[in-house]
């Protein structure tokens, strides 16, 4: 029977493994020595790699990512950790304008082998300026290569991917992910960057997402299997390189396509999914496609507005059965529970999916 941790867990061990393989592999980041070790993704890594190659950094994002972006093009892998996405957008010249182009401004003769892990999502009220999702804006870039696993067994093969690359690599993991548990092997391995996997198969509707809405689109597809639909859930893994290939062969069998996004509906990724569908499948689709996202407002600091914030398996589930002919259903089922706080992980995504 394989061996099932968490997703911390995950992160933690594919970083001490890389660490421990190279030693031109070196982590920092606020809070990395700290009791709770970002999350539980780094306890312990101080005490046994030393603090030369696992270091806490100042609060000055920028200069420091700017020492990432040196330290590896001089030949070294920095892993740099932020708690929040947030505090990232304070390094935005060294990443964009600095990172993701020097290969290119050097005709291919520099690498940047970094990754810049970043916490993003919902939970615990913590507003508009500490729980936003930002994925989008990262694949905007070309250059740079944008991760999102959704289980720990992608979280650790995807990061040990990403550190043995040659290129500057965005790692997102949503904080509700951390707790979650699966199969992961003990040995170090990588799973392909650019790859998507089918999370369960399906025949009526394709949904496609990445990171914790991966996991509420298997919650809708289990609800829509009630109502009679197959669902096929397409788990993107990455974002840029994008997996448009495995996207536009479930869609066309499928014939109807809903994007799951996790981040705000206007010029997001859920956008590219559609209208990648829109160019490529416009004669093969039975219906138009759809976006399932957070509304275009600032997010929500307290519970009573942000149970109406987020989407969940229930909008999911609707907008499949809407452009299935049927009459939506599970909106209303879940009304009965907005008057108490959802700011805090769905326990039932706990275990393996």
């Amino acid at each position: 029977m394989a061996r099932e941790i968490k997703f911390a867990e995950a992160v933690l061990e594919a970083t001490d493994q890389c660490l421990a393989e190279d030693p031109s592999v070196y982590l920092m980041g606020l809070g990395v020595p700290d009791p709770k070790g970002v999350f539980g993704t780094t306890l312990g890594l101080q005490e046994k790699h030393g603090p030369r190659r696992v270091m806490d950094m100042p609060t000055s994002e920028n200069a420091m990512t700017g020492v990432a972006v040196g330290s590896a093009i001089a030949g070294m892998r920095p892993i740099m950790v932020h708690q929040r996405v947030d505090f990232f957008l304070l390094a935005f010249d060294q990443i964009i304008n600095h990172a993701s182009k020097w290969h290119y401004m050097s005709a291919g003769k520099t690498r940047v082998p970094m990754v810049v892990r970043l916490i993003i999502g919902r939970g615990w009220g913590q507003g508009p300026q500490h729980s936003q999702s930002l994925e989008s804006v990262f694949a905007h870039f070309p250059g740079l290569k944008v991760l999102m696993p959704a289980t720990p067994g992608d979280a650790k093969g995807l990061l040990v991917a990403a550190v043995r690359d040659d290129n500057p690599v965005v790692f997102l993991e949503h904080r509700w992910l951390h707790g979650v548990f699966g199969p992961v092997p003990e040995e170090p391995y990588a799973v392909p960057i650019g790859k998507a996997r089918i999370a369960r198969p399906g025949t009526d509707v394709t949904l496609v997402a990445a990171g914790y809405m991966t996991l509420e689109s298997l919650q809708a597809a289990r609800m829509l299997e009630e109502d009679g639909v197959s669902a096929e859930v397409v788990d993107l893994r990455t974002l840029r390189p994008l997996d448009a290939g495995a996207v536009l062969a479930s869609a066309e069998k499928t014939g109807r396509l809903v994007a799951v996004d996790n981040g705000w509906r206007s010029f997001g990724f859920g956008a590219e999914i559609v209208a990648l569908a829109a160019e490529k499948l416009f004669g093969a689709l039975k219906a138009a496609p759809a976006r399932v996202s957070p509304p275009d407002v600032p997010i929500p600091s307290t519970w009573g507005l942000s149970n109406h914030y987020y989407p969940t398996a229930a909008h999911i589930a609707d907008a499949a059965l809407g452009m299935m002919g049927k009459k939506p259903r599970h909106r209303a089922a879940r009304r009965a529970d907005l008057d108490k706080p959802q700011d805090t992980p769905n326990k039932a995504f706990t275990g393996p999916f």
